[in-house]
């Protein structure tokens, strides 16, 4: 019987450990999607306790809890931190077959080198022991332990992105600390968010905005200031991938309805969303800027608990209609408009990984290695069985040597660790092939396979220069 999570956890094969721990294991971390705020960084925060640096914004733990039996004031609520790190320890012992147990225990790992396994029985014990721990890092050092070497946060169009100016001047940090450009609340004409939206990019780029091109110049705009401050990427949040034809007539009616206070169509709002989204993907393949696209979610399930709440609490899931079938005509639009990016897609549904991976094989070419590329396995699908039908799929419909790898999509500190968890299956995954006779043993290449996936193509794809 294997130990708990060992030196070579998920790693059965000679080569895979060989591969994971003479190179995964020691390459730096490029974690190119994320939601920490940057004003952390810029503060060089530090926690209390681990209940702040662990539970807090995190809703996967939150879900688990919820469903484990804790009451919300353990969850999201005003419960002591003490009383919260107790509800997460009571459920943890019910979590075999949850990534959250491999994940969490990574984090208490490496995070604090406490190796045993998280019960109610210790948990005291562990919450006082990591608290201790956490007096000698702030969220700088944190990020430094894992050995990152860059990051993009998730930036609205209307920030002035002044924490980001001044982490950027702050010489003692080396660490690259990017915005990502990230419209949703510009792009989503039927949200009710919109109407309230709109004034105030307005007021950010100094005219009125009155129709779906004012949008589109709105969001030029912020992609040139943006631009200016370092950005490489940007984030496209899409309830389900729409494709209508981007005629502005019609995109104007549903702008006119949403700013009245009412809701479009779908025919006109994906008309809007349509066209504003093409007119991005050009301004973004003019700066020579990464385009991520992710759809397939079910968003603000359970309306009485977001009213309370708000979103972003752990009331999402998959939405079976994710639209993939739209994901041929919107890239072909690009196309035609001259504005093809360098992209990655993402889908909630791993229903969609196959529809993805031989869509995007359609538009590759001009000279760039993987431009467009099948994101990481997504959220709900970022565990042990997803990850590995992520990649295989990928493997057996694209080329898996070009592939940009892993992000956190995450506000926490600590959760670096899932570099390290895709790295160990993707080492695992790889060994397999090779001891199964369907790959050479040849050792150069395999390295460089698995230096590339973990960190120099995304290095190369999104122009770091790390």
């Amino acid at each position: 019987m294997k130990a708990f999570m060992d030196q070579d956890f998920l790693l059965t094969t000679d080569t895979a450990k060989a591969l994971y721990h003479n190179v995964a294991e020691k390459l730096p971390i490029i974690d190119y999607h994320c939601h920490i705020p940057p004003e952390q960084i810029a503060e060089d925060v530090k926690f209390d306790t681990i209940t702040q640096v662990w539970l807090g914004g995190d809703h996967y733990k939150w879900r688990v809890m919820r469903a484990n039996g804790a009451t919300e004031d353990l969850v999201t609520g005003d419960a002591p931190d003490r009383e919260k790190f107790r509800a997460f320890a009571e459920t943890m012992p019910n979590l075999i077959g949850n990534p959250l147990y491999h994940w969490s225990h990574l984090e208490l790992q490496r995070g604090f080198g406490i190796t045993e396994p998280l019960t109610p029985k210790n948990c005291d014990r562990i919450f006082d022991e990591a608290n201790e721990q956490l007096k000698n890092y702030s969220a700088r050092q944190l990020m430094e332990k894992f050995n990152v070497k860059a990051i993009c946060t998730t930036d609205d169009p209307i920030d002035d992105l002044h924490w980001h100016r001044q982490i950027a001047e702050d010489e003692s940090f080396s660490i690259k600390v990017l915005p990502a450009f990230r419209p949703d609340k510009a792009v989503n004409v039927d949200k009710p968010t919109f109407a309230g939206y709109i004034p105030q990019l307005s007021a950010v780029v100094g005219y009125p905005i009155t129709c779906t091109a004012d949008v589109i110049r709105a969001l030029e705009d912020r992609v040139d200031f943006f631009a200016a401050a370092g950005c490489l990427c940007a984030d496209h949040g899409l309830d389900y991938c729409m494709y209508a034809e981007p005629d502005l007539a019609v995109a104007d009616q549903a702008f006119a309805v949403a700013m009245a206070g009412g809701k479009p169509d779908k025919a006109s709002a994906d008309a809007f969303k349509t066209a504003v989204t093409i007119a991005c993907a050009k301004a973004y393949a003019d700066h020579g800027w990464v385009m991520q696209i992710h759809f397939g979610c079910l968003r603000d399930n359970n309306k009485p608990a977001v009213a309370v709440m708000g979103p972003d609490h752990g009331h999402d899931a998959v939405n079976s209609q994710s639209g993939v079938e739209n994901l041929s005509p919107l890239l072909n639009a690009f196309v035609e408009n001259d504005g093809l990016p360098k992209t990655i897609l993402y889908s909630l549904s791993p229903a969609d990984n196959t529809a993805i991976a031989t869509i995007m094989q359609c538009f590759q070419g001009g000279g760039v290695p993987g431009k467009l590329q099948q994101g990481s396995a997504w959220w709900f699908n970022d565990n042990l069985p997803g990850m590995r039908q992520q990649m295989t799929d990928l493997a057996c419909n694209g080329v898996l040597g070009r592939f940009v790898g892993m992000l956190t999509d995450s506000r926490s500190f600590l959760s670096y660790t899932r570099h390290e968890y895709f790295r160990r299956i993707l080492c695992q995954l790889i060994g397999e092939w090779v001891e199964s006779g369907q790959y050479p043993a040849d050792m150069e290449q395999l390295e460089k396979l698995v230096a590339d996936i973990c960190f120099n193509n995304t290095n190369e794809f999104f122009g770091f220069q790390v």
